[in-house]
């Protein structure tokens, strides 16, 4: 596409109607960009063409939606440069529908209703997600603190076991067996480094401080052992 990304008509209304309420702002932003512009032209709502240029295809909405994106993707046996058009969006639905058009290939046209201003908000193209170290570090330190798999098939019968709670769990076994123990005790039995900072916060209500340095198991400490007892951790 073309430099231009802003261009403003003379609305009817604050808020759209309808889908073709749309086309105004967009036909101009598009013919501003040197582009002969058509509406409704076979199923796609908005097509462009300019010479030593791809063709562009527009799709209309009131708003986001699934129907939306399944338009979107079928447009890309047209064009690769295939754009989806709807009002103002809200922060959240900027921010979560703009990367899913991203990764699916597909420009974004926000149209500000009340004075036809135009702006582009992601444009088509293929996608390379950039990887993330420090989130994949995260999840590999998450995969090797859990132990066995006490998430088969979705989750426990309890919720999702997450590796804070499986090495709570494995404390409060300790706690159960051998009573009221150091923090540094239990943290070398059950191989869980930061089973004290573990018992300290508790999170849970498991655990209770008995003296400096040393905690025991509580009541609801005993039900939470009785949940997850079939656990393999």
């Amino acid at each position: 596409m073309g430099p231009v990304s802003r261009v403003r008509v003379q609305p009817q209304h604050d808020r759209p109607a309808r889908e073709a309420d749309l086309y105004p702002p967009v036909k101009a932003w598009l013919e501003a960009q040197g582009y002969d512009v058509r509406g409704e032209v076979g199923a796609a709502d908005v097509v462009a063409r300019r010479d030593g240029f791809p063709m562009v295809v527009v799709e209309l909405k009131l708003g986001f939606s699934l129907a939306l994106f399944h338009q979107g993707i079928a447009r890309l046996a047209l064009t690769d440069q295939v754009w989806l058009a709807v009002p103002t969006p809200g922060k959240r639905a900027r921010r979560d529908n703009v990367a899913m058009a991203r990764r699916l290939g597909l420009g974004v046209l926000s149209i500000r209703f009340r004075d036809g201003h135009v702006d582009e908000l992601c444009a088509p193209g293929p996608y390379a997600p950039r990887k993330s170290a420090k989130k994949v570090a995260r999840v590999e330190k998450a995969f090797d603190r859990l132990r066995g798999d006490p998430n088969a098939g979705g989750s426990s019968r309890y919720g999702i076991v997450t590796a804070y709670r499986a090495d709570a769990i494995r404390c409060a076994r300790f706690l159960a067996i051998h009573g009221p123990s150091k923090g540094s005790d239990v943290a070398q039995w059950t191989e869980v480094p930061v089973a004290t900072r573990i018992m300290a916060d508790n999170p849970y209500g498991w655990f209770e401080r008995v003296s400096r340095g040393v905690y025991g198991l509580t009541s609801d400490g005993q039900k939470g052992l009785a949940d997850y007892g079939d656990l393999d951790l």
